[in-house]
């Protein structure tokens, strides 16, 4: 598929008004993408398990009006108007247009409501572009319907394509429509991979990885201190972006071997390592930052520690904050959770954590 693929012939009617809602989930990079050239394309290729409980619900309404040369809507977070909100979704309007030529015939009223906390590097902006998208290409579906029963949509096309639109707006946010494994960015050993859009990961996953755990510690609830596009853009001219460039694309080569065997020792060094270096290439680029807390590395030594003396597979993976995602099989969630209770959650902020599981992806409502 190619962008002019994306591009719809004319519609023939416009419905005068209607809405749609979407659920959409969040999700947890193992291979970490980390630095993007032009039109949200990735500088290497990452894999992510898709969550069940973290998720943003949106609802849009649409109401048919007279065009004119400026985008038409509003924005609600939990039924309070958030105009700050608004120069992110017009940039993404902007890119969308081409590909959505409705957008400037409604005016839109966008309300959406989050499971967990807005800005806490737990990818806000992925679970709520892609909800946007897909209920973007709702009222593109009821359009093309309108020339006739032969103009039906694909379900194909409406997820690969709302998976398209969710990248212009968050590039991990093509992530987050189907699950359990989702793959973005062109890989020569996964079939049909892409730098355009989110796939489901093709091939055989070992049963050690049905129904995965994972257990998100609030470290810090707070804004992040540095945005994830001005992270990605300190990748231009970083002294070792190459390098981790091609070690993502080796990790995902190792990482197909790993979830067909099931080898959980593997599996374990490579999550770990692929988190350490995200936030290593934060810390060396110019200028430097650190979104990990003095908690974040209280919890690691923890993780460490009760693996040690335990001999669990349980590891952490990290987002592009403060907050630690805790992995483990299933089989260990009894005595994972207990440990999480009784050493792990007094590093939370105001004690809060939440369990979650691998998800099948977004939800029409």
């Amino acid at each position: 598929m190619l962008e002019k693929d994306f591009i719809p012939k004319p519609y023939t009617n416009l419905v005068e008004n209607g809405s749609f809602i979407w659920s959409s989930p969040s999700n947890i990079a193992l291979v970490k993408y980390w630095g993007k050239k032009a039109q949200q394309i990735p500088e290497n290729p990452s894999i992510s398990f898709t969550l069940d409980n973290c998720k943003t619900t949106t609802k849009l309404s649409f109401t048919k009006r007279e065009s004119d040369n400026n985008f038409s809507f509003e924005v609600f977070l939990d039924d309070e108007k958030k105009d700050d909100f608004k120069p992110k979704i017009e940039t993404f309007f902007r890119r969308i247009e081409v590909y959505l030529p409705f957008l400037k015939d409604y005016h839109f009223k966008i309300e959406t409501s989050n499971t967990f906390p807005h800005s806490s590097g737990i990818a806000s902006s992925a679970s709520g572009m892609s909800a946007l998208a897909l209920c973007l290409m709702s009222i593109e579906k009821e359009l093309i319907s309108s020339y006739g029963t032969s103009n039906t949509m694909e379900e194909s096309h409406f997820i690969q394509k709302a998976s398209f639109l969710a990248r212009l707006g968050s590039g991990s946010a093509c992530r987050s429509l189907e699950g359990d494994l989702v793959v973005w960015g062109k890989h020569d050993d996964i079939k049909g991979s892409s730098d355009l859009f989110g796939i489901k990961y093709p091939y055989e996953v070992h049963a050690n990885f049905k129904n995965y755990q994972d257990t998100i510690l609030l470290v810090d609830k707070g804004e992040k201190q540095v945005s994830s596009t001005i992270g990605h853009n300190l990748m231009h001219g970083h002294p070792f972006a190459q390098e981790r460039f091609k070690q993502a694309n080796n990790n995902l080569t190792d990482l197909v071997d790993i979830l067909k065997d099931g080898d959980l020792n593997k599996f374990v060094a490579l999550v770990e390592s692929e988190a350490l270096t995200l936030h290593a290439m934060m810390m060396t680029s110019m200028p430097y930052f650190i979104l990990m807390k003095p908690n974040t590395l209280e919890i690691i030594n923890k993780i460490w520690g009760y693996r040690k003396r335990s001999g669990s597979k349980v590891c952490f993976t990290l987002d592009a904050g403060a907050n630690v995602h805790v992995l483990y099989p299933e089989n260990e969630a009894t005595k994972v959770l207990e440990f999480i209770k009784n050493e792990l959650v007094a590093y939370c902020q105001n004690g809060q954590y939440i369990c979650d599981i691998i998800g099948l992806g977004a939800n029409k409502l």
